[in-house]
């Protein structure tokens, strides 16, 4: 098995994913979704919507196992939490 390695920094990784989603995925995935996770490809575009994280990410890695990943959960600000609080919705 080989192991992925990364090719952008996580602020690029992070600028890159988000500029996708905002820019294609988003309206495309938001609302009928809620709540899942979408994994995207930052290299190709491609994305995959799933229940958690590994199911998002598997088609895109079935495809590239060297695929560049981003994910977040449609309809908030952050894809895990830590602690008690609830996680914030985008308003």
């Amino acid at each position: 098995m080989t192991q992925r390695k990364p090719r952008y920094s996580r602020e690029e990784l992070a600028r890159r994913g988000t500029e996708i989603y905002e820019g294609h995925v988003r309206s495309q995935t938001e609302t009928e979704n809620k709540g899942k996770i979408v994994a995207i490809d930052i290299e190709t575009g491609e994305f995959s919507v799933g229940e958690n994280i590994l199911s998002a990410s598997q088609p895109l890695l079935d495809r590239n196992a060297d695929a560049q990943l981003w994910a977040v959960r449609v309809g908030y600000t952050a894809l895990h939490h830590i602690g008690g609080r609830a996680l914030t919705e985008k308003l």
